[in-house]
């Protein structure tokens, strides 16, 4: 998407901490600016007292829903509605669709239907039919640890790089079992594998732009953070699964990265 892409945010206060309010906004950045910025909750409920000042803050507005009946979530139903107009005025080219519930999973399947880029954001214990309704899904709960351990390193210059990823796959089979819905190293491991194999070129070389792509587009919660690393190719470099080599382009400006199975 164009850097100048609209997105709607739209955030269930109900299943989201407002500790993660810069992560959201600092990813949806990453692909445009967002023109909508909403959280929906029954703000009578002194748990989200919390979150007045980080709506201040962000510019974040605010939709009261009170709770008609006991039991009954009326906060995805007033954020779904609100997603469905804003869908039909034609002003955006996005969503954002901020929660761990999986009630939202017909909305990002009706919205993706509609030719509209969505981003989901949640932590691990997402279902997995969620993540799946979605172009891209992001774990706010690892993306959270991640902000605050590049604070720490910028903070202490001394500190070396992150660690690999099966250091971090290892962590995540210390989660509770809720939280283990992030797609693993295996799966992830197997699918480039598939990827390269299916796509490369004669001489089995294949662009790694391309198998990040792929990837995503396959495993929509794929991201690189996950596993301890800020790009792309130092991860593939870590699965010691291929041969790599740089291309220069022809005004020498850049290098393109190509990877071969071993």
């Amino acid at each position: 998407m164009a850097s100048d892409s609209k997105f709607a945010v739209l955030i269930d206060a109900d299943n989201v901490s407002d500790k993660y309010i810069k992560v959201i906004l600092d990813e949806i950045s990453n692909d445009g600016i967002a023109t909508y910025k909403r959280i929906y909750g029954d703000w009578t409920k002194p748990s989200l007292s919390s979150w007045k000042s980080v709506l201040l803050d962000h510019s974040i507005i605010p939709i009261q829903q009170y709770s008609y009946t006991s039991g009954k979530n009326a906060t995805d139903s007033a954020l779904i509605i609100d997603a469905m107009d804003i869908l039909y005025s034609g002003k955006v080219d996005g969503f954002c669709i901020v929660s761990s519930d999986s009630d939202f999973t017909r909305l990002a399947a009706r919205l993706r239907e509609s030719g509209m880029l969505v981003v989901g954001m949640g932590e691990r214990k997402t279902p997995k039919a969620f993540i799946a309704a979605c172009n891209r899904f992001k774990y706010l709960d690892i993306l959270g640890t991640s902000d605050q351990q590049s604070q720490k390193n910028a903070a202490e210059p001394g500190r070396g790089a992150r660690g690999p990823a099966e250091k971090a796959a290892g962590k995540l089979s210390e989660e509770k079992p809720e939280e283990k819905q992030m797609t693993s190293l295996p799966t992830i491991k197997a699918a480039i594998r598939t990827i390269v194999t299916e796509n490369s070129d004669e001489d089995g070389w294949m662009f790694i732009g391309t198998i990040g792509n792929l990837l995503c587009k396959r495993y929509p919660d794929f991201d690189v953070r996950n596993f301890c690393f800020n790009k792309l190719t130092p991860f593939i470099e870590s699965l010691d699964m291929f041969d790599i080599k740089s291309v220069r382009t022809q005004d020498s400006s850049a290098k393109l990265i190509y990877v071969r199975l071993k």
